[in-house]
């Protein structure tokens, strides 16, 4: 529909009544959860009982309630989460821009096939791309312990496998967003350094990874929050040493504190500020958009 023409006027409120109501369902079950990390009650949900800032600064002397800042076991779990998603996002970006070249600049028998298979951890849960993978592993483990006497931990459950079972899926997404960039390239760049003497290494560093950085810096903070926030396959795949959402799942069933809110409020609001950056960097390397 052109913009320009009138609309009637049961369309143009029937759509401002869907943006309406699209927003309240986003925004108002965060908004609740920000605001009580506030409510000086020991429950997260209402009603409002005043202000406070216990769930943060807290230090579980007097009423025994212990603050974000001074709860040891949800920093541990913030400090694993982090760890965990460094990894996934160095591997997924590495071996993204490396699927991104091979299945952009090479052709060879069964290519598009790989393609296709290569999108098959999208289509598939969570849960069970969790179980496939402890299940294979342990297997895989238990038969170097019987067969060479070898004890290979990293394929038992516990962080590595959690590691590995999220850059399954993550590394696709990472594929696709920087094979779309490198689609748009234009080769005739690199021929022209080609021609005046440049080496193929200098080429990559100069010209064609600087084109895709973008895409690339894009696809790591998407590798990072995605497997930040993962829970259905990192609850297959955890050992000992609990991620956030493990953790925060384990003491909601245990019965939820404010504390958890708190830690909601602080991870939408890094979230917020990483995207408001990414969206900064975009705005100065394409200030023609303005």
């Amino acid at each position: 529909m052109i913009p320009s023409l009138p609309r009637p006027a049961l369309q143009r409120h029937g759509l401002a009544a869907f943006v309406v109501a699209f927003f309240l369902f986003l925004f108002v079950p965060l908004t609740v959860v920000a605001v009580f990390a506030f409510n000086n009650a020991d429950y997260p949900t209402p009603p409002w009982r005043g202000f406070t800032l216990d769930w943060f600064l807290a230090d579980g002397a007097g009423d025994g309630r212990t603050g974000l800042l001074h709860d040891e076991e949800l920093l541990g779990s913030i400090g694993i989460s982090a760890w965990v998603a460094l990894w996934v996002t160095l591997l997924s970006v590495v071996v993204g821009t490396c699927n991104a070249f091979l299945l952009e600049r090479f052709d060879f028998p069964g290519k598009r096939a790989l393609a296709l298979l290569s999108m098959a951890p999208l289509v598939i849960p969570g849960v069970i791309l969790g179980i496939s993978i402890l299940a294979f592993a342990s297997r895989l483990a238990n038969f170097a312990d019987v067969v060479w006497g070898l004890e290979l931990d990293f394929l038992r459950p516990g962080l590595p496998l959690v590691i590995l079972g999220q850059f399954c899926y993550i590394a696709t997404i990472a594929t696709l967003t920087i094979a779309a960039r490198l689609r748009r390239f234009d080769r005739s760049l690199e021929e022209a350094a080609l021609d005046l003497g440049a080496s193929r290494l200098t080429v990559l560093r100069t010209i064609t990874l600087p084109w895709l950085w973008p895409s690339m810096a894009g696809a790591a903070a998407m590798a990072f929050l995605m497997s930040f926030e993962n829970f259905n396959t990192t609850l297959m795949l955890v050992g000992s040493d609990a991620p956030l959402t493990v953790l925060m799942y384990g003491r909601m069933r245990e019965g939820a504190t404010p504390v958890l809110n708190a830690v909601s409020l602080l991870l939408m609001l890094a979230s917020a500020a990483l995207a408001l950056v990414l969206l900064a960097r975009k705005g100065t390397q394409n200030p023609s958009a303005h």
